[in-house]
């Protein structure tokens, strides 16, 4: 590397015989401009969060799966309106109806709780991942575009779960080449930061165009683009959490709306929805980008 060579090599280092200024102070780009202005930001919101950061990853996991109980306490709470739907909309036969219900309330009630104490990780995220599939066609939402996004982004979320669960040790899944724990760790923070952006796809094509809005999008487009390379990932998932958050408080303030309002339920979906995907960003700041960023390539190079 350029770095193992002394000053004198190649004349490179030396001072200019003109007297010109040396090249050293222009080398800075403006990648590493942004960097020292958000490490600045970085080491404020450390010192600010100090006192939760023992906490986060609790927080995170339980904002993951709060969507998933959410839905389980609507099923249980709409019971006949749930069978009806399905019943006469979906033409899904009584029984399997019954079924169908019960087999998404159960796993969605004890893959929540594995989540949150974090007990068998890998069979709980696999099982809310099956609820989101089994739920997209079950209730004819597969080809929904916003609804495929948005899950897309729960998943991302529940891939953090996995990454964040894993400590080094060897153990392979059938069928799979072994792997380091650590190394799957690294592959699904990856894919992870891919899919937790992907709630921002949906969102600017969705809705109404507005200043206010193209600004938000802009914004967010800029911060999922640093997650997803893993470019001050940390600094950029909290960006993400804190214009979710207020978007969320905004714009899906389902508490404002009377109990029969026929959006109120969208609203109520929609606000957990967000604040599973907040859970996974959160896990982000927590854990870091992952070797597979730019963040840990700097730190090597």
């Amino acid at each position: 590397m350029a770095q193992m060579r002394g000053q004198g090599s190649y004349g490179i280092g030396a001072a200019s015989p003109f007297g010109g200024a040396s090249d050293d102070n222009q080398d800075t780009s403006p990648l590493d401009a942004i960097r020292e202005q958000t490490s600045k930001i970085e080491d404020l919101m450390d010192s600010l969060s100090e006192p939760i950061k023992p906490y986060l990853p609790a927080i995170g996991r339980f904002l993951i799966v709060v969507t998933f109980l959410e839905d389980a306490l609507r099923i249980i709470t709409q019971w006949n309106d749930q069978l009806l739907y399905l019943h006469d909309y979906r033409h899904i036969p009584n029984g399997l109806t019954h079924m169908f219900l019960i087999i998404n309330v159960l796993a969605m009630l004890s893959c929540s709780t594995l989540v949150i104490i974090r007990k068998y990780s890998e069979y709980a995220v696999c099982g809310l991942i099956g609820v989101v599939i089994t739920q997209a066609l079950g209730y004819g939402l597969i080809f929904d575009l916003n609804f495929f996004l948005r899950n897309l982004s729960v998943m991302g979320g529940l891939l953090m779960v996995l990454s964040d669960s894993w400590v080094r040790k060897t153990k392979a899944f059938a069928g799979l080449p072994q792997l380091e724990e650590k190394d799957r760790k690294m592959y699904f923070q990856l894919a992870g930061r891919v899919l937790l952006i992907f709630l921002f796809v949906g969102f600017v094509f969705s809705g109404q165009w507005s200043v206010w809005r193209v600004i938000v999008s802009l914004v967010g487009l800029v911060a999922c683009i640093m997650v997803v390379v893993g470019f001050k990932a940390k600094f950029s998932a909290t960006l993400l959490v804190v214009i979710l958050s207020i978007f969320n408080t905004l714009v899906n303030n389902f508490w404002t709306l009377h109990e029969h309002h026929p959006h109120k339920d969208f609203a109520k979906y929609d606000f957990f929805q967000i604040l599973s995907i907040v859970g996974g960003l959160l896990l982000l700041v927590n854990s870091g980008p992952g070797q597979f960023s730019i963040d840990e390539k700097k730190k090597v190079y």
